[in-house]
């Protein structure tokens, strides 16, 4: 059997600044964006190369208004592997991301935890090959 996690959904505020943080920052791409509704869009972005891909999902009650940036309820929620920590580490930092855990060489690789525009936690990881 093979299975793979095909895409995960986020709560985000606004679809617009959404997709700017993640393409302009981050740099993953837009895979689609197309009006479902008056209020609903459908928006997938994904990192460079990546088969998983996150679905911007734009809250739509108070319920889940709460939840944007605390769905893992303050854990790191999301974990991005990178073939280069510094090069990464570095783009990110200079464009404003805020990093709240500083690089480590663990046993599984190097890591750091960043904090996304909307809270949700990161750790941006180098794998031990």
């Amino acid at each position: 059997m093979h299975q793979q996690l095909g895409q995960i959904t986020l709560l985000v505020n606004d679809y617009d600044e959404a997709i700017h943080y993640y393409t302009k920052t981050l740099g993953f791409e837009l895979l689609e964006d197309s009006k479902m509704s008056e209020t609903k869009r459908w928006v997938r972005v994904t990192p460079p190369g990546s088969t998983c891909h996150l679905l911007l999902a734009k809250a739509a009650n108070e319920t889940q208004e709460k939840q944007i940036g605390f769905q893992a309820g303050g854990r790191v929620f999301l974990f991005l592997y990178t073939d280069d920590f510094y090069r990464d580490y570095e783009n990110y930092r200079s464009k404003g991301v805020e990093f709240i855990r500083e690089p480590a060489q663990e046993p599984y690789g190097i890591v750091s935890v960043f904090r996304d525009l909307y809270g949700n936690l990161w750790d941006l990881i180098q794998p031990v090959q």
